[in-house]
C-alpha cells in the first residue's frame, strides 16, 4: 500500500455472539456474569433478533451483541460461528471504505448503512476471492464510525 492510510481504527467497540437460543444466552451474559441489557434490535432482512448489552461506559463502552437467527435455516446464519463478528471504531468511516477498497479489499453486500445501534457500519468480508484478495481472513469485521465523543476519548 502506497498511499498513507487516511483513518485510523480507534479500539473495540463491539463483539457479537451467535446461539440458537437467546435466552440461554441472556442467561449467561446477563443473569450469571451481570452484563448490563441496553436494548434489542430485529431485522428480517438480516435474519436476526438480538439483545444489545453494554460493558462500561460512555465512549469506552463495549457493545456484547447477543444475537439468534430468526429462522436457523435462512442466511445469513447469525449463529455461526458462535463469535459472529467483532466490530472495530474508525474515525472516517467513508475514507476506510474509499481507501480498503483501493488495496482490494472484499466487504459484503449493502455497503455502508446504519447499524442496530445508529452508528454507519460497513463489514469486511471473512474470505478473499479473485476480484478482492484482502479481507477479514476468517472473521467477520465491522468497521463502526465512531461518533465525535468517542473520537475525542480514543484518537
Amino acid at each position: 500500500m502506497t498511499t498513507r492510510r487516511p483513518f485510523r481504527v480507534l479500539g473495540l467497540q463491539q463483539v457479537a455472539i451467535g446461539g440458537l437460543n437467546l435466552d440461554l444466552l441472556r442467561e449467561l451474559w446477563v443473569d450469571t456474569l451481570g452484563v448490563q441489557r441496553v436494548g434489542e434490535y430485529t431485522s428480517e432482512t438480516e435474519n436476526v433478533a438480538e439483545d444489545i448489552l453494554q460493558l462500561g461506559d460512555g465512549p469506552h463502552a463495549v457493545e456484547i451483541d447477543l444475537m439468534t437467527p430468526l429462522d436457523p435455516e435462512a442466511r445469513p446464519k447469525v449463529h455461526d460461528p458462535a463469535l459472529n463478528h467483532i466490530g472495530l471504531w474508525v474515525d472516517d468511516l467513508a475514507a476506510a471504505v474509499t481507501w480498503l477498497e483501493d488495496a482490494g479489499m472484499r466487504f459484503t453486500p449493502g455497503g455502508i448503512r446504519p447499524g442496530a445501534s445508529g452508528h454507519d457500519i460497513v463489514f469486511v468480508h471473512p474470505k478473499a476471492n479473485d476480484e478482492f484478495p484482502v479481507s477479514g481472513q476468517g472473521v467477520l469485521i465491522e468497521l463502526v464510525q465512531a461518533p465525535v465523543d468517542v473520537i475525542a476519548a480514543l484518537g
